[in-house]
């Protein structure tokens, strides 16, 4: 089975911390050149040095907001320019929690740009490379709500589904160049917004934390979260020349929580 990624050129967005830096970590091990992408310089100037390294290997990060379009135009073409990127990891920070009727307009407005608008023109801006180097890979690291709807997420089960949409359409139409297009749908997975939304849900329910982690324990049959090393290893998979024919799938890595097929 070929995972060799020597020479290929990634990008992790959101991967200054959780889920996004152990996908940088596993493309690294694997032989990417990998820059990092997110808002903190100091947290990614870090990890730099900690990301595996052989001598052919060159690494880097990119301060990026994906709230903010037309800096973000800017800073991805002038990247495309430089050099082709060969995979593409989408990774965001999920929108506030709160029911959905509660929501403001403007609530869905940003999460839509710092996600699906976000993620078009990264892959408008990065697709061309692409194509034109013979290899490509975008993987959206999403939520299982764009299976199952998660209560409490509101407008971010109203993104992720938008998200998973698109994702497909750009599959196909991206397929007959070779590129391939996944989802990856992490169920709970022990990072920080994940911290932040038990604590949340421990409060409401005038409940412990380790009582509210027990509750959500039992939902899932492998009783028990999720590293982001275990997300990692599959984004890390689905961008190897082994996952050459998988493409316009959703994937949950849950644990076996959802329970639809």
């Amino acid at each position: 089975m070929n995972t060799d990624l020597t020479g290929k050129n990634a990008l992790v967005c959101g991967s200054s911390k959780g889920i996004g830096k152990s996908v940088a970590i596993e493309l690294a091990a694997l032989g990417a050149n990998v820059i990092l992408a997110s808002r903190s310089a100091d947290l990614m100037a870090d990890i730099v040095t900690q990301l595996p390294n052989s001598i052919s290997q060159s690494h880097g990060f990119l301060v990026l907001d994906m709230g903010v379009e037309e800096d973000l135009i800017k800073k991805i073409r002038t990247l495309a320019m430089t050099k082709p990127i060969h995979i593409l990891v989408n990774n965001s920070g999920g929108p506030s929690g709160g029911p959905i009727l509660s929501a403001k307009p403007e609530e869905f407005n940003q999460a839509m740009q710092s996600h699906l608008i976000a993620n078009h023109h990264l892959v408008t801006l990065l697709s061309p490379g692409m194509k034109e180097s013979g290899y490509g890979r975008i993987i959206n690291i999403i939520s299982t709500s764009v299976k199952e709807p998660i209560a409490g997420l509101g407008v971010s089960n109203t993104t992720r589904g938008a998200v998973a949409s698109w994702a497909k359409t750009v599959a196909m139409e991206l397929a007959p160049f070779g590129i391939t297009v996944n989802n990856i749908l992490p169920g709970f997975t022990r990072t920080e917004r994940l911290e932040s939304l038990v604590s949340t849900w421990a409060q409401q329910r005038k409940i412990t934390v380790d009582e509210m982690e027990k509750q959500l324990f039992n939902v899932v049959p492998m009783g028990r979260f999720a590293s982001p090393e275990e997300i990692g290893s599959v984004a890390a998979f689905l961008a190897t020349p082994a996952a050459s024919y998988l493409t316009g799938v959703s994937l949950a890595v849950d644990g076996g929580r959802t329970k639809c097929l």
